[in-house]
């Protein structure tokens, strides 16, 4: 009988369960035992993070949002956060015992599902240690450029443009400019859609740094057309003309940490509206609520098409490989070229053109 085991690794998405549903589902159909490795490759560290997933297990999985896996985005087994003798917290490279132990548990294949950060440990594992691999893309932020679409999007841009239709009702009641911070890291993708869908002023992406005069030149516009309030959204890794990025600090419980935690960006911009136009103006981060909660009908369709692809390629043998959506179909691509670069937001996409064309400013 064959063995798969399959993790959940970097932050999480809605859309998550439905992968292990789909996966679980699709290998007891073909017989196979599947394994879910708690937090990442814990699992392949200590047998006790692993788990039997069953058809009886992941029934009702779907419609929840999170993994019943759990994840982490400080568990590269390349440079793991190991806590010595004396207490100090040090980055160790576990990966040969990683192997050791997916070789003797005799598994067959590892299905990781993750980011552009989790899949390129998945990448290092397939052509450095010889694992069999095949990726799941998982990423609110879209920033994959080898699929069309990632599956927690949808679901992140629905939950902020949600939080957008009810910010208009209290700015409009106080005259107030709200500003509203949303993920996406070095891509604008949530910002793009739910700040066209939620009818926001500005719209600040990481792919177009911006000019504060213009931004407060659109807002002063808007009492020049009786609108006394507005809707600014920033994405986390917008920023200003020949500024860094703005990031929160990290302390040493970030030991392990791929990336820098950004944040502030909103509050920023904020206080530069306030002092340039005088105009009361708060911020507002939507943070973690954009990865939680239920999958929307998109999410969930991709995910579970994913996750028995992902079977489908297991069965096939084509390793170090990733699924992913191109058109209405769904591929398999190299692992290479999936975290190869990330996917911005095209400055002459329509939907670029569409914001400037109804009146939203996008700081340049």
């Amino acid at each position: 009988m064959k063995k798969i085991v399959i993790s959940t690794g970097g932050g999480d998405a809605p859309g998550l369960n439905a992968v292990i549903y789909a996966v679980t589902k699709s290998a007891h159909y073909r017989g196979w035992e599947v394994y879910g490795s708690h937090g990442g490759y814990k699992g392949l560290l200590d047998p006790d993070e692993l788990v039997r997933l069953t058809p009886e297990i992941v029934e009702d999985i779907t419609p929840t949002g999170g993994t019943i896996l759990g994840s982490t985005n400080k568990g590269n087994p390349f440079a793991m956060p190991v806590e010595n003798l004396a207490g100090e917290v040090q980055l160790r490279d576990v990966s040969d015992r990683v192997m050791q132990n997916f070789t003797r548990m005799g598994f067959f294949c590892h299905i990781a599902v993750g980011g552009d950060g989790s899949l390129e440990i998945a990448h290092r594992f397939a052509t450095e240690k010889g694992m069999p691999v095949i990726g799941v893309p998982k990423t609110i932020d879209n920033d994959l450029q080898a699929t069309h679409r990632t599956f927690g999007c949808d679901t992140a841009v629905a939950t902020a443009t949600d939080a957008l239709d009810k910010l208009h009702s209290t700015a409009k009641s106080h005259d107030r400019v709200m500003v509203v911070e949303v993920m996406g890291r070095d891509s604008g993708w949530i910002a793009i859609n739910s700040g066209i869908s939620g009818c926001a002023d500005v719209i600040l992406i990481p792919e177009i740094p911006f000019n504060m005069d213009l931004v407060c030149e659109k807002i002063n516009d808007n009492d020049l057309h009786h609108k006394h309030y507005a809707i600014v959204v920033v994405a986390e890794g917008a920023r200003a003309k020949n500024a860094e990025v703005i990031h929160k600090a990290t302390d040493a419980h970030e030991v392990g940490r791929q990336e820098v935690l950004l944040g502030g960006v909103g509050e920023w911009v904020a206080q530069q509206i306030r002092e340039k136009t005088g105009k009361d103006t708060r911020s507002l981060v939507l943070g973690h609520l954009q990865r939680g909660g239920s999958p929307t009908t998109f999410d969930r369709m991709l995910a579970l098409r994913f996750g028995g692809a992902a079977v489908r390629l297991a069965e096939q043998e084509i390793f170090d490989h990733m699924v992913a959506l191109s058109a209405t179909d769904i591929i398999a691509v190299p692992l290479a070229d999936a975290v190869k670069t990330r996917k911005k937001v095209p400055l002459d996409s329509d939907k670029v053109l569409t914001a400037r064309e109804i009146g939203i400013c996008l700081g340049d």
